[in-house]
């Protein structure tokens, strides 16, 4: 199951850049986070609660799954959203996706995970993948490095954020965890939303636009959340960062084919690294196991 999940994540997130792009241009940020939160929030506890899970929150619960959102869901919206309004699309889920270097990190420090010879060569391997294709992008990056900034910041918080959900032990279910993470940090999003910023125009969206809210709304917000966090309850927090590594690659891809941002040489060298780290963590191993 967790690579079935991993591999929808692959593609339904790597699909998620090129709309965030297309959808940045004509909507604010805040508000555009704040709808994403509260339809991805209300959305994963209404399939809890038609599948019979437990829903309502304890007040215990309320701490841990507030500091859990702060960094998975506040930190990594806000931040990935004001990085691809400032570069493009492809590059930003780039840098966005050094996030499994950061939980691996964080994973050690907090929950004493070990760095074995698959983990280093995965995270090698997908680093190396990654610099493959920012590599020629310095330059540009040095031009834009606000985006950047933002982008690093919000790896750096998913990967905390990661790593915390992992340490939980939740008695929650995850689709309700995860569910209360958005709706819960839909609320200061969406005061900042309505101090900084006024109501959009919904009326005067694109027929882009439109099309990629809804898949946005309905895949990466809802699927991917939920998806997400099931891996990283699956599998340790570093190997899920991991698996998640071939995103990018979509995103470059995907962004390529929508937007006709540049895509060449780099790329596929990029998927053959990346593929390569997927096998050390996930395949490799799995086959050790049989």
């Amino acid at each position: 199951m967790g690579f079935v999940l991993l591999a929808g994540l692959s593609l339904f997130w790597g699909l998620n850049w090129p709309g965030l792009k297309i959808i940045l241009s004509e909507v604010p940020v805040w508000w555009f986070r704040s709808s994403c939160l509260i339809v991805g929030g209300t959305a994963l506890l209404a399939i809890s609660f038609a599948s019979g899970n437990r829903v309502a929150i304890r007040r215990a619960e309320i701490p841990p799954v507030l500091l859990c959102a702060l960094f998975n869901i506040c930190g990594w919206h806000m931040l990935s959203a004001y990085g691809v309004s400032h570069m493009a699309a492809g590059r930003a889920s780039i840098i966005a996706f050094t996030m499994p270097v950061w939980a691996a990190l964080f994973s050690s420090i907090i929950l004493g995970e070990r760095f074995n010879g698959a983990k280093i060569g995965g995270l090698a391997l997908g680093v190396a993948g990654l610099a493959v294709l920012i590599g020629p992008d310095l330059v540009a990056l040095q031009k834009a490095p606000l985006g950047a900034a933002f982008m690093l910041g919000a790896a750096i918080s998913w990967g905390l954020g990661t790593t915390l959900f992992k340490r939980g032990g939740w008695e929650l279910p995850v689709a309700s965890h995860v569910g209360w993470q958005l709706l819960l940090s839909a609320i200061p999003v969406t005061i900042g939303a309505a101090i900084r910023e006024p109501f959009p125009d919904i009326s005067g969206l694109s027929r882009e636009a439109i099309i990629a809210l809804i898949y946005i709304y309905g895949f990466p917000m809802t699927f991917c959340q939920w998806a997400y966090f099931k891996t990283v309850h699956l599998f340790p927090a570093s190997i899920a960062a991991i698996g998640t590594l071939m995103v990018p690659v979509v995103g470059v891809y995907s962004s390529a084919l929508i937007l006709s941002e540049p895509v060449g040489w780099r790329e596929l060298l990029a998927l053959v690294l990346i593929c390569s780290a997927l096998a050390c963590v996930l395949v490799i191993p799995s086959l050790r196991k049989r």
